[in-house]
């Protein structure tokens, strides 16, 4: 868990790139942020609301995030995201090892390469897509060239069409109310004990905004991150049964 030092340095940041724009009339990017680091954002972009934030992290469902500071609306012109996306397959995969999250970000690591580049991998079978910020991209093709035992070939993908999009799986729960401790507990089937454990460890997100309260009632539509498993859509369809509880819908992100 980042230390509470580490958060105030972030906010410092964010704030500084937030005055940046707002001053020089320019947009400013951060690195990819962890949903620790989101909720830092979101407490900047309250703090100064002269100045508009968003995030984005590459495709709809990313979990690390680069904000920008400054907006069309206040600059007159519209400026994307500096995020590219690298495919990452075995250039033999008859012979490939069965490659995880973990393999694909330690042999990036290995090359001396900030986290802060970095956004999501998208792990497919014995094949990565890479989601890191456009410098790195080039670097990356030419220096990843093994992954564990594997050795790999790297491409920047040039369409975001031909990104194979991530498919949820639906899940149908059947919970006692619409907390969200109840809800997590039935997800990933774990006790209330070890629910409640989450959110006093920091590690329960709702869209990206860190959550504290084990009883909020959850709103269609809303992401629910739970660091170390995963994270699931509350897609907001739900029915009683017959014996009192509630039956609802949930997309499930791995």
């Amino acid at each position: 868990m980042e230390s509470i030092k580490e958060m105030q340095q972030v906010k410092s940041r964010l704030k500084d790139l937030a005055e940046r724009s707002y001053r020089q009339n320019v947009y400013s990017f951060s690195g990819f942020l962890s949903l620790a680091e989101q909720d830092q954002f979101w407490s900047v972009e309250k703090e100064l609301p002269y100045c508009k934030g968003k995030l984005w992290g590459g495709y709809e469902q990313a979990e690390r995030k680069v904000a920008r500071f400054g907006s069309a609306e206040e600059l007159g012109y519209e400026e994307d995201y500096p995020i590219a996306c690298v495919h990452i397959w075995p250039l033999q995969a008859k012979f490939a090892d069965a490659l995880s999250h973990r393999d694909f970000l330690g042999a990036l690591m290995n090359l001396g390469i900030e986290r802060s580049t970095l956004g999501d991998i998208r792990v497919g079978e014995k094949e990565a897509y890479l989601y890191c910020l456009s410098g790195m991209a080039e670097y990356i093709c030419g220096h990843l060239e093994k992954v564990r035992h594997t050795s790999v070939k790297c491409v920047p993908v040039a369409e975001t069409a031909d990104i194979p999009r991530e498919e949820p799986r639906e899940l149908v729960v059947q919970i006692p109310s619409l907390r969200i401790d109840a809800c997590l507990a039935k997800v990933y089937n774990r006790s209330r004990g070890e629910i409640l454990e989450a959110f006093q460890g920091g590690r329960v997100y709702v869209d990206g905004r860190l959550c504290e309260n084990n009883s909020r009632l959850l709103k269609g539509g809303e992401t629910v991150n739970l660091r170390g498993y995963g994270k699931f859509v509350f897609t907001g369809e739900q029915r009683e049964t017959r014996k009192g509880k509630l039956s609802a819908k949930v997309l499930v992100y791995m």
